[in-house]
């Protein structure tokens, strides 16, 4: 079995053989070179032919995907406190959004 999941920054992916889980951080098409970071932390790179040559598949991102970053804070993880946006109720009044 060889990949067809072209390799997508930011796309998370396990190589079904070695049962790795990695996410590509760079693809540099002039070099022919594909950067990703591993789930324990590791970088490694790829060049295309090892790339198709692999036992590539997408996976959805990991549970535990920023384990290897160490301490992170909330903000960093590209999402924010949804209940941040909310607005106050006790300010609204509802005949402002009443036909």
């Amino acid at each position: 079995m060889t990949t067809i999941a072209d390799p997508i920054i930011g796309s998370w992916y396990k190589d079904v053989e070695n049962n790795l889980k990695f996410k590509v951080i760079n693809v540099e098409d002039g070099s022919d070179s594909i950067e990703v970071q591993y789930l324990n932390g590791d970088i490694g790179e790829y060049d295309q032919e090892s790339w198709y040559g692999s036992t590539f598949d997408y996976i959805e991102d990991p549970e535990d995907w920023s384990a290897p970053f160490g301490e992170i804070e909330s903000d960093d993880l590209g999402y924010s406190d949804p209940d941040e946006h909310r607005p106050n109720l006790e300010d609204v009044d509802i005949e402002d959004y009443l036909d």
